[in-house]
């Protein structure tokens, strides 16, 4: 299993569920951060059409092309599903942000084999690594 950073490296498309369209919010300026350091982010949200210059889906299953991190920015209790749409929709990593930990949904990820990190921030973590894409 890959750690965070190594996740962070390794990955160039981030689904980031839970995407937020106020810019005061940490699920809208952490998923902008990432993608101003060349990470292409694909934001999950069902009441918004447009973010970060990318189309909006509403769910991991609608995502057309394969993502290499679901990034999950919803309360705990919904990362379970999360984790489902993930495994269904192929994804191979799963990262809970920071505060959000979830034992059901940790269960799901290993039992399917995705590298899984929770209560960590993807930003925080890019910082520590110093990671660019650029």
């Amino acid at each position: 299993m890959r750690d965070a950073q190594e996740l962070l490296a390794d990955a160039k498309v981030i689904a980031v569920v839970g995407a937020s369209r106020d810019p005061n919010k940490a699920a809208h300026s952490v998923p902008r951060q990432m993608q101003r350091h060349g990470w292409r982010i694909i934001p999950v949200n069902p009441y918004a059409d447009e973010l970060f210059g990318e189309k909006v889906y509403r769910t991991v299953a609608e995502i057309p092309f394969p993502v290499d991190l679901v990034n999950v920015f919803r309360p705990a209790r919904d990362a379970a599903g999360v984790v489902r749409d993930a495994i269904a929709a192929g994804a191979p990593a799963v990262w809970l942000q920071l505060d959000i930990v979830s034992a059901e949904a940790r269960k799901l990820a290993t039992e399917a084999g995705l590298d899984y990190v929770e209560n960590r921030c993807v930003a925080v973590e890019r910082a520590v690594a110093n990671l660019s894409l650029l």
